[in-house]
């Protein structure tokens, strides 16, 4: 284990900005061989140089490099199939090979497998990249390598820990973790019918609501036995008259355990697909080949990689009428008093202290009252993430709702008649620590 910690060291260490920004490490198995250049990108490092150099007080020190790179990738990222964000990006691949290697070697050390090794560790942190430059905020002062070994080891760790839950869980374990989005997901790539997919998730709900903790204060699940079978199964057949058409014939509790088993390992397959090597001969062809002869080139424009970004475009511009409106109709049916707090504090922009005063209340009345108001909007807004989106309520999440919500509706109640509330924009800030 120590030969592969000094692997980095007995190679030629990379000292030149250019060779930090254009190389990469080459395996050769599961061992560091070397660095090996890109062409394009060491072009393109030379260019930038070049022409800062003309200037003498034109910083060329390694962290002015990064973020150099980095802010130009954010400011290009949105762009699809923008060269120059293509090009950023490869600039801080190459950068951040030194992060990602110490993040793979740490997660070898620490949790043995026999199926993956550096190798493997190491590109599986890479693939993540550009999450973690998503993640990377140089107002905070962090060095974007030392965040980078971070967040590539916390990546790691998250994707061992999934893999491992969906590994070694049980078939029933499994179908109460998944959610209705992904068990659709995975029953459409098993290729079912749309009446067999219908089947298959209306027994996987008369599950879910029937095999249940049996106490509270505890994650334990009951032992599944005959009698549970015979009830899910009974359920399934006074629902199925209902929701399914048309509906079927009754079922046993042996074809309901025998459906569930047979979804378990559906969804398994679709989480963590195996793996198979490029070089297997295609079948049925005597003129031989192999199944990498017909990957598409990666470095041309995908069509169908522009059809999917439009579509996830037009869902989050639905997503975002939908909440909209579920804000206005929240708002809508709030009591008189509640939506004259919601206009005093946020259009007029008052303190509480002064709404107290206008309102002749206590403060704590009006805290609590504009607490209480924020709190049933807020709810309403989890329940749709977690009915439509299958977002569970997580603390992250309803932190980033809350924060949200506060924001829109300083935005809505900053617009009186048409016309901007000067006052909002100043007003709003300041009352965040007040809050």
């Amino acid at each position: 284990m120590y030969a592969v910690r000094i692997e980095l060291f007995i190679m030629r260490p990379r000292q030149e900005t250019i060779d930090l920004f254009s190389t990469f490490v080459r395996f050769e198995g599961d061992r560091v061989s070397g660095w090996m250049s890109d062409a394009r990108l060491r072009r393109s490092m030379q260019r930038c140089v070049e022409q800062l150099s003309k200037s003498k007080t034109a910083p060329t020190s390694e962290p002015f490099w990064a973020l150099y790179w980095h802010q130009h990738w954010v400011k290009e990222e949105s762009r699809l199939h923008s060269l120059a964000a293509s090009l950023s990006v490869g600039h801080l691949s190459a950068y951040l090979q030194e992060p990602c290697y110490w993040a793979a070697d740490q997660t070898v050390r620490k949790f043995t497998s026999v199926q993956y090794g550096l190798s493997d560790y190491f590109q599986m942190a890479m693939a993540d990249l550009r999450s973690v430059l998503k993640r990377f905020n140089p107002d905070r002062g962090a060095n974007l390598k030392t965040f980078a070994t971070i967040a590539f080891s916390r990546l790691l760790k998250d994707q061992l820990r999934q893999r491992q839950e969906v590994n070694f869980c049980t078939n029933l374990g499994l179908l109460r973790r998944v959610s209705k989005k992904r068990l659709l997901d995975a029953l459409r790539q098993a290729g079912l019918s749309p009446t067999a997919i219908a089947q298959y998730q209306l027994a996987w709900m008369c599950f879910n609501a029937l095999y249940v903790q049996t106490s509270t204060g505890t994650n334990h699940l009951p032992a599944v036995d005959r009698p549970l079978w015979i009830a899910i199964a009974n359920l399934y057949n006074t629902e199925q008259r209902k929701q399914l058409v048309p509906s079927g014939t009754d079922c046993t509790p042996e074809t309901i355990e025998r459906w569930l088993n047979q979804c378990a390992t559906w969804v398994r397959a679709y989480l963590y697909p195996p793996v198979e090597s490029l070089n297997v001969p295609k079948a049925g062809l005597e003129l031989g080949g192999e199944i990498q002869d017909d990957l598409a080139d990666p470095f041309q424009e995908s069509l169908l990689a522009e059809l999917v970004a439009q579509e996830e475009r037009q869902d989050r511009r639905e997503q975002r009428s939908q909440l909209r409106q579920l804000i206005l109709t929240g708002l809508e049916k709030l009591d008189a008093q509640s939506q004259g707090l919601l206009r005093l504090y946020y259009q007029q922009g008052l303190t509480q202290q002064q709404i107290m005063q206008q309102l002749q209340m206590s403060q704590a009345t009006v805290s609590r009252r504009l607490t209480k108001t924020r709190e049933a909007l807020l709810m309403a807004l989890v329940q749709w993430s977690q009915e439509t989106v299958n977002n569970p309520p997580t603390p992250n999440l309803i932190k980033d709702m809350s924060a949200a919500l506060d924001e829109w509706l300083g935005v809505h109640y900053g617009v009186s008649d048409g016309v901007p509330n000067p006052d909002s924009g100043s007003k709003t800030a300041g009352k965040e620590t007040e809050r």
